[in-house]
């Protein structure tokens, strides 16, 4: 039984990432860029940051089997963790101990996102 034509050219494609034959418009290096610089972003007016990670998690089944896949990983942990531990950090801030959780989740997730984007632009998975 033939493939519709959509799902041959899906297969074709799958096969090229499974031989790592990853180009420029590769769209999970595309997909997983803007879910990073939504991350950036999101430092600096907040809603980026859900769009970014929510974005990312819908995403994430489209590309199941690509080298890249670690990326869109490192970006739903980075999401999660930095949600979850600056709501904390925040409800501990009238004790002190909360701005250095704050911190500390701003400089792991800098870090992360960081080193993410250099992997990515260098078509290398994260590990």
């Amino acid at each position: 039984m033939a493939l519709p034509p959509e799902h041959q050219q899906d297969d074709a494609q799958r096969n090229d990432w499974r031989q790592g034959n990853s180009g420029d418009s590769d769209p999970a290096k595309t997909t997983a860029l803007v879910a990073y610089l939504c991350l950036i972003a999101g430092y600096f007016t907040g809603i980026f940051w859900l769009i970014g990670g929510i974005w990312i998690i819908v995403k994430r089944s489209d590309f199941n089997g690509h080298p890249l896949l670690g990326h869109f990983d490192n970006i739903i942990s980075v999401f999660w963790w930095g949600m979850g531990l600056s709501v904390i950090g925040v409800a501990l801030a009238p004790v002190i101990v909360g701005y250095f959780i704050l911190l500390g989740v701003f400089v792991w997730s800098v870090f992360r996102i960081i080193k993410g984007l250099a992997l990515l632009t260098s078509d290398k998975p994260y590990p």
